[in-house]
């Protein structure tokens, strides 16, 4: 079978979108964390009246475990760069 030949920018191209930079990953999981504690903050201001104390203390609890993530995510952050 002869050897196929890849043109070169398309096998930069395909490299380029299946490992992306470090920053990019960065930016992802913290769009990730704040949207965690936007949906947990709104379901505590609009359904907080309804939900059970034990119900509302675990969002509390994964809304204050949100915050201490994205400060942790952005200490790194500022460190290193």
């Amino acid at each position: 079978m002869p050897d196929r030949f890849i043109p070169s920018g398309f096998a930069s191209s395909t490299l380029d979108l299946l490992t992306p930079k470090r920053n990019v990953i960065i930016d992802m999981i913290m769009v990730q964390v704040i949207s965690a504690i936007v949906v947990l903050m709104m379901i505590l201001l609009f359904k907080g009246n309804d939900l059970p104390a034990n119900i509302a203390s675990y969002y509390l609890i994964g809304l204050f475990g949100s915050v201490i993530m994205l400060t942790g995510i952005y200490a790194r952050i500022t460190r290193i760069h």
